[in-house]
């Protein structure tokens, strides 16, 4: 049971991260930031643990001239997640 548990989700920051990625298509870095409260710095080494997980992706664009970048959870990562949730459940039973 507890292998099924992911050290890429043991910190809230990322399994906050997930948990939006799980219920969003995509939401770029500004709502990331004020949905989990975290500090830009704090916000993009996360996301880059989880992108070297290859369990999100992301894409950058320009909005009214400033750049914008997207995050979205990859099929790996959302079934890596799903069973790191799983797994939890499991335990509380």
């Amino acid at each position: 049971m507890l292998k099924d548990f992911d050290k890429a989700f043991e910190n809230r920051v990322r399994l906050g991260i997930m948990s939006a990625l799980m219920v969003n298509d995509q939401l770029d870095f500004n709502a990331l930031k004020e949905l989990l409260g975290v500090t830009d710095g704090n916000l993009a080494s996360h996301l880059k643990s989880l992108e070297k997980s290859e369990y999100i992706t992301f894409s950058k664009s320009f909005l009214d001239r400033k750049p914008n970048t997207n995050y979205a959870a990859t099929a790996r990562g959302k079934k890596a997640f799903r069973k790191h949730i799983s797994a939890i459940e499991n335990l509380l039973q």
